[in-house]
């Protein structure tokens, strides 16, 4: 059945739920294969305004776009690299390869690493075998520091100092010192305030939404 794409963003969503309730109950990212290709086979028919293949083992792709193309989507947590059938990749036309991210302070959150055309991605990468392998090193980005973007918030706690950015990051410091993980001393900061750790789903705020939370209490409090 044909999904509409408030649909597709909806289930999209609820997979994203399930994936990060899943790793508050301690299952291993590694686990949760299947899950991780539903989630990338949604995101990639939701940036596509596609629909899923008809099959759920279909040959050689997994999305069809609003375009019509046939998408090949690959999506790792971990994994060194992605592999694709040499039998079958003359039946799709573009390739998406996409990380599913856990991270402590950030939470889940989706990394488009290549989108490209089937006849592209053939020179990227190397026979092995049957298949087609692509080293996922090919596509690590180093992080800007946070020198160079907006500070939106600064708020003062005792001996804490909460700097939130405009990418919603959120930097803790400790008399003047930055702390390089703020999630340990946001939840120290959360359970003095009774500022709720759980989101509205019953997971456990990420480092954003927690930080966000504190200074939005802190402001309310008159705090400066």
């Amino acid at each position: 059945m044909a999904l509409t794409q408030v649909q597709v963003i909806q289930s999209l969503g609820e997979a994203l739920t399930w994936y990060e309730r899943e790793l508050d109950w301690g299952v291993a990212p590694g686990e949760l294969r299947h899950l991780t290709g539903r989630i990338g086979e949604l995101y990639a028919a939701m940036i596509t305004r596609g629909q899923m293949a008809l099959d759920t083992n279909q040959r050689g792709y997994d999305v069809i776009s609003a375009e019509n193309e046939r998408i090949s989507v690959k999506t790792v947590t971990t994994a060194n690299h992605v592999a694709f059938n040499t039998n079958t990749f003359q039946l799709c036309d573009r390739v998406m390869v996409l990380r599913v991210n856990v991270d402590p302070e950030e939470g889940v959150s989706v990394e488009e690493l290549l989108d490209c055309t089937a006849s592209e991605l053939r020179e990227k990468v190397s026979p092995y075998g049957e298949a087609f392998r692509l080293s996922i090193s090919l596509f690590n980005k180093p992080s800007k520091p946070l020198d160079h973007l907006q500070v939106d918030n600064e708020i003062h706690f005792e001996r804490y100092t909460l700097r939130q950015y405009e990418s919603g990051t959120i930097l803790v410091l400790i008399d003047g010192e930055p702390q390089l993980v703020s999630k340990p001393h946001l939840r120290k900061i959360a359970a003095t305030l009774g500022v709720d750790i759980l989101n509205g789903s019953g997971g456990k705020k990420n480092t954003r939404q927690l930080g966000a939370d504190i200074i939005k209490t802190l402001k309310a409090r008159g705090e400066t």
